[in-house]
């Protein structure tokens, strides 16, 4: 990296500020300690519980970060965005809170449960495409068609910020933490970790992990180069076939470490989780303890942190995960 401050990235005050407009719409998530998870990694362990947060996902504190901060005149002309399911939730959710219309445009065969939690909110539900890039452009083009403000699942500092609010909360509930494990799909959540992180316990090693299968960030990040890259994950939270610069600038500058997970590694983390904690957990948020179970050698004696950052498992996804 050059060095060279970029003025779109959010600062530690950003944080803070985002921190006050959310707090009366989202919930301060419990950091919880486990001994089987403890004793299955030979570390002090501690789950961030953002699968319960409201609507099942850390994503809902930067949408209402960043519609608070818009113009009236961008919410009369209502917002348009692409999601894989949990960041169209926080925008539909954050413009039903501010008066505003909204349509999300998911990719066909999205998670049916976020799809008809967004369509309850208000919003209006498109499926185009067969990967979230494809939902991307055609949100695009119907925001410039309309006239929409279109939000970028990303490359927006007021959703970083916002996001960045669990952070926050993590080092306030637990000190002298070694390691903060975060999954990353597109990498704003990792992206504020790392921000609030730096500021405040910059001891605090933070990892990054991704699914194998959707390794475009990752490559990103090691190579400064921004290529497609197949992806066929299961977790659609992860499943992104680029990386995007923002993020991708914050992590290049920030993040310690960053591994990459394979599906079945996920898939058995979401049995871990059932088995230690009772909770459940979706396949992006827990991709964290599958990297933690992949470096336990590294962990062993730590205290590590996990951000488990969604709840939203389907049925059928629970029962493909549990057999």
């Amino acid at each position: 990296m050059s060095g060279i401050p970029n003025p779109d990235v959010p600062k530690i005050e950003d944080v803070y500020a985002a921190r006050k407009v959310i707090a009366s719409h989202v919930l301060r998530t419990p950091l919880r300690h486990y001994p089987v998870l403890s004793e299955i990694l030979g570390a002090d362990v501690w789950v961030k519980h953002e699968n319960f947060q409201l609507l099942g996902a850390f994503k809902i504190r930067g949408g209402i970060n960043l519609v608070s901060q818009t113009t009236k005149e961008e919410r009369n002309r209502g917002f348009v965005t692409a999601s894989s399911g949990n960041h169209g939730q926080s925008i539909a959710y954050a413009a039903r809170a501010f008066d505003a219309a909204c349509t999300v445009v998911l990719p066909e065969g999205a998670n049916p449960a976020k799809a008809a939690s967004i369509a309850a909110l208000g919003a209006t539900v498109i499926f185009h495409g067969n990967v979230f890039e494809r939902s991307r452009e055609h949100a695009e083009e119907i925001a410039q068609q309309k006239g929409m403000r279109f939000v970028h699942a990303t490359n927006e500092p007021a959703l970083i910020a916002g996001v960045a609010t669990y952070s926050v909360e993590v080092h306030e509930d637990l000190k002298e933490i070694d390691f903060i494990i975060v999954p990353v799909g597109a990498g704003s959540g990792a992206s504020g970790t790392c921000i609030v992180t730096d500021n405040v316990s910059p001891s605090t090693q933070v990892i990054g992990t991704q699914a194998a299968n959707a390794p475009a960030a990752h490559h990103a990040w090691r190579t400064g180069r921004f290529e497609n890259y197949p992806m066929t994950t299961l977790a659609e939270g992860l499943a992104t076939e680029s990386a995007y610069a923002l993020p991708i600038a914050i992590l290049r500058e920030r993040l310690k470490e960053f591994v990459l997970v394979q599906d079945s590694e996920i898939t058995s983390a979401i049995r871990q989780y059932v088995h230690a904690t009772r909770t459940l957990v979706e396949h992006a948020g827990a991709a964290s303890l599958a990297a933690a179970i992949n470096m336990k050698d590294r962990l062993k004696g730590k205290r590590v942190v996990l951000i488990a950052s969604g709840g939203n498992i389907t049925v059928d996804q629970l029962r493909s995960a549990l057999n």
